[in-house]
């Protein structure tokens, strides 16, 4: 992605200068924007630049609804290359943070904001933009997951449901596909219209994210054989630039469930956990939980089994995301490997092979430890259960 063509750079008032940092880093910020949207004069207040734990956070106060910006950096002035440091963030009027990854020692870097240097698709409806850029992905708070190490990760932007895929949603679309080629999805299992549907292998969800991208005119994302995979269970080659539904790689998974919040273990941005919050089996007082030894919910565990909630039971994340611990698993892209994550990694997906895609987010059956951000889980790409459902990703790229 080439940053705009005619950089414009803007010349802030004295007050508002920008001098380079003198701190561990040393940096200066500067902002320019593309000639075809001038800069208003609201958003003539300079970034606020910090240094945090190993981030360092750049706050636009505030953001503009609407436009993009995108970090960008150089180590030198003098005809230095400036790079894109992720990729470009949308603003909804409030306070914008954009990070970047910061280590002692790092040598002397300059840092702009370019606006408008992106265009980003409308956000569909039922979904959520989470924003492009680095962020901690693995254990937290003293855990001790031995294949989730904390490392720094770089995700794309990228849309993601605010919901579990439901029951009834899987049904509309797998009567249609029915109609259309997809002649083997699975019925799945729903203990209610607004349940999240469960007991659907990968496979059928990949089919069913095809069947769906047809049913609304978008380009699907896997294909079999060179084809759009309709049927079977061939090894699928995954088109990331194609604009269809599709499930999230393991690290976008994360980045959404953390809601904005480093360092925590639960999507709501704390290291506890009751059953105020989700759907899960409450036993003991390990891993923050609040709920004591009462197992499962109290309000979900009725006949018939399993005992899921109705989608939007309990508040959402900070990325206005709806269950992303606890209700059901769900199903992601990748391979799992308990020795896959690679620090400084940039939209990573996974083991190029394996025998289990990973299952995040924890469920109603399952202890409070599989509802943390980090916790990772699997299954055979054919297996099913009741525990076990998904969302849906997007790329947000028009």
């Amino acid at each position: 992605m080439n940053p705009p063509s005619v950089p414009r750079p803007l010349q802030l008032p004295s007050l508002h200068r920008l001098a380079p940092l003198t701190v561990a880093l040393s940096a200066a910020l500067t902002i320019f924007a593309s000639a075809a949207e001038p800069i208003t004069p609201s958003e003539l207040v300079a970034p606020k630049l910090e240094i945090v734990g190993g981030n360092l956070n750049f706050t636009v106060q505030p953001s503009v609804a609407g436009r993009t910006y995108l970090l960008q950096y150089t180590d030198t002035l003098q005809g230095g290359t400036w790079q894109n440091l992720g990729t470009a963030v949308v603003g909804n009027g409030n306070n914008l943070v954009l990070t970047a990854p910061h280590t002692a020692g790092t040598p002397r870097r300059f840092f702009r904001l370019a606006l408008d240097a992106q265009a980003v698709a409308p956000v569909p409806e039922g979904f959520s933009l989470i924003p492009a850029g680095p962020f901690t992905m693995g254990r937290t708070s003293g855990d001790t997951d031995a294949d989730a190490p904390s490392v720094t990760v770089t995700v794309s932007a990228f849309f993601i449901g605010k919901n579990e895929v439901t029951k009834t949603l899987w049904d509309e679309v797998r009567v249609w596909g029915a109609a259309n080629g997809y002649t083997d999805l699975s019925i799945g299992g729903g203990k209610a219209n607004n349940h999240p549907v469960h007991t659907v292998s990968w496979f059928d969800i990949l089919k069913w994210c095809n069947a769906r991208s047809q049913k609304d005119g978008l380009t699907p994302v896997y294909t079999a054989r060179g084809t759009i995979m309709k049927t079977g269970i061939s090894g699928p080659t995954a088109n990331w630039t194609a604009n269809g539904y599709r499930l999230p790689t393991e690290a976008e998974w994360e980045k959404a469930a953390r809601g904005g919040v480093s360092g925590k273990r639960y999507p709501w941005g704390t290291d506890t956990i009751s059953q105020s919050q989700a759907n899960y089996y409450a036993a003991w007082t390990s891993f923050g939980n609040l709920s004591g030894d009462i197992g499962y919910h109290r309000t979900y565990d009725t006949e018939p089994f399993p005992y899921t909630s109705p989608v939007e039971s309990f508040e959402p994340n900070g990325y206005g995301l709806y269950d992303m611990a606890g209700n059901n698993g769900e199903w992601c892209w990748d391979w799992y490997k308990a020795t896959h994550y690679t620090d400084g990694a940039f939209d990573p997906r996974g083991a190029v092979s394996g025998s289990v895609r990973v299952i995040r987010g924890g469920n109603w059956f399952d202890l409070p430890s599989w509802s943390r951000a980090a916790a990772r889980d699997g299954d055979s790409p054919v297996g099913t259960s009741s525990k076990t459902g998904f969302r849906l990703a997007r790329n947000s790229a028009p």
